[in-house]
């Protein structure tokens, strides 16, 4: 299949391309930079520079693809969260350029739209697993999320697939947030607030790509994609401090999230995150079911620097 992918170059595009090339797909690809064009183009990507806000100009590079993936986010850095201003691009890209890619594919004649989405736009749900019709409760920060979701469900709603994938929290040895985790952790502390007892859904980086993937073959609907077993925020930071070899870290107090605002409120919520609906409508399984062994694979991933390559190798 012809397939037009944003957000290539970012810790899941730039695992989905390789496992799209060896299906045998031709690809086009956005990159901002000239030297992440060239790198594309090196390993056999169609690659192209695109203002994802221009609506002309990308239903122009959209035209001729069977099927649009959206992974385009730009989510700020850890120490620039806070800043209400730093989410500005981030909500742009979910609210105008999702719209406009949706809008493109249905020009193009795509047969699939499938859009990136985040879980943390569930409300706290205690111990209750979550489901994909769980109560939604969207912050400040994550309300694009939900203009984003509408444009999958615009596409559906004209006869072709579309699929949101709503991610649980990442993470891999790439990520930008990891080295914040490590240096808490090391310091003894644990680097998000929350009550010890609620539960953190994960997904590992290799295995938000796979879902992606699978994404090619889904019915139109909302997925979660998180790992199979859900731990609690202090086992949580027990096992990756575990895997740091250092003692279990104290957990932050109360007041932390009261001054971290509704980004505190939101890492906060304890959510057991079901991904029964991936697995059965997807046949997609996570490589690792939870964080007790993926916290100790990432860690020795990093020592080994053993991340995946930003350079992609060509397919023969």
């Amino acid at each position: 299949m012809r397939i037009f992918i944003t957000g290539s170059t970012g810790v899941i595009g730039r695992r989905v391309l390789p496992a799209l090339r060896r299906a045998g797909h031709e690809l086009t690809a956005v990159a901002r930079s000239p030297e992440a064009r060239e790198r594309l183009l090196r390993a056999g990507v169609r690659a192209i520079a695109l203002d994802l806000l221009d609506r002309d100009a990308v239903r122009r590079a959209v035209a001729g693809h069977e099927v649009v993936v959206n992974l385009a986010t730009h989510i700020p850095a850890p120490a620039r969260m806070l800043l209400p201003f730093a989410w500005r691009e981030n909500d742009l890209l979910r609210r105008v350029a999702s719209a406009n890619l949706s809008e493109a594919a249905l020009a193009a004649g795509a047969s699939r739209f499938v859009q990136e989405s985040f879980a943390f736009v569930y409300a706290d749900c205690g111990e209750a697993w979550v489901g994909e019709r769980s109560r939604l409760e969207p912050a400040r920060h994550t309300r694009s999320v939900v203009d984003a979701e509408r444009a999958a469900a615009r596409f559906a709603s004209h006869g072709g697939a579309g699929v949101v994938l709503r991610f649980a929290a990442f993470y891999g040895p790439d990520a930008s947030h990891l080295r914040p985790l490590l240096a808490a952790a090391r310091r003894g502390w644990a680097a998000l607030p929350g009550d010890g007892e609620a539960f953190i859904s994960s997904v590992s980086h290799d295995d938000a790509a796979s879902a992606v993937v699978a994404a090619l073959r889904l019915p139109s609907g909302v997925y979660n994609v998180a790992d199979d077993e859900p731990v609690r925020r202090r086992e949580y930071f027990d096992l990756l401090a575990g895997a740091l070899a250092l003692p279990p870290p104290r957990l932050l107090p109360p007041w932390v999230k009261l001054l971290s605002g509704s980004l505190g409120e939101t890492v906060a919520r304890s959510l057991r995150i079901s991904n029964w609906k991936l697995r059965e409508a997807g046949a997609w399984a996570p490589r690792h079911p939870s964080v007790r062994e993926g916290w100790p694979a990432t860690i020795a991933a990093l020592s080994a620097q053993a991340a995946p390559p930003a350079v992609l190798e060509a397919a023969p």
